[in-house]
């Protein structure tokens, strides 16, 4: 998994093609911020991202709003020690990041196996430098972003996209923002979780709409 360096504007956009380039952006960063404590030049990206959309009441635009303020009020090293705290350690982690835990109570089950199946179907497969199984949430939103700005449109597609998410995202993914949400230590991955649960609900609406 490579992760996409994102260009940190606030959600919103003045056309389709904007859209697109913004939506891909933005799983890019969830990638970025779920894989790994973040580095300090992507800290600095959003400390100073635009927090205002170009139309005002744009649903993410106070979700994201409070993820950059959330970035704003704390350093590298908190937020870093924050990420560690919760889903690293020895052992059992504080907040799990992988899907088949939400789907099925237990790691590397039957949804990871399908999750493989479907990748191997659209030509992707985990890069072994990789630790973690495909399932993680980061490795998820990089699929997405590809398929989204990939260059092959025998995959990368508005059907492709709208399948993938409705199979292996949206299941689980607002049990994951509301025990992240909930963390009595979590501040700036609370943040994340909200972003990330109205993100998700954005991308359901459109998909809903291609039906």
């Amino acid at each position: 998994m490579s992760a996409s360096s994102a260009s940190l504007t606030s959600p919103g956009s003045s056309s389709a093609l904007d859209e697109e380039t913004a939506r891909a952006e933005l799983y890019g960063l969830l990638s970025q911020l779920y894989y790994a404590a973040p580095s300090p030049e992507l800290m600095s990206a959003l400390r100073v991202a635009v927090t205002e959309a170009p139309a005002d009441g744009g649903f993410l635009q106070e979700p994201w709003q409070q993820l950059v303020g959330a970035a704003r009020a704390q350093d590298d090293a908190a937020i870093a020690q924050e990420f560690d705290r919760l889903f690293g350690g020895v052992g059992k982690p504080e907040v799990y990041l992988y899907g088949s835990h939400y789907l099925s109570g237990f790691l590397n089950e039957k949804p990871l196996a399908r999750l493989r199946t479907d990748l191997d179907r659209l030509g992707l497969a985990r890069d072994d430098a990789m630790p973690e199984t495909e399932d993680h949430i980061a490795y998820l939103c990089e699929v997405m972003r590809y398929l989204i700005a990939g260059d092959d449109v025998a995959v990368c597609n508005l059907t492709a996209q709208r399948d993938f998410f409705a199979t292996h995202l949206q299941p689980w993914l607002p049990q994951l923002c509301d025990v992240l949400a909930a963390h009595p230590q979590a501040r700036f991955y609370a943040a994340l979780a909200q972003f990330t649960r109205a993100f998700a609900s954005v991308e359901a609406q459109g998909f809903d709409m291609l039906d």
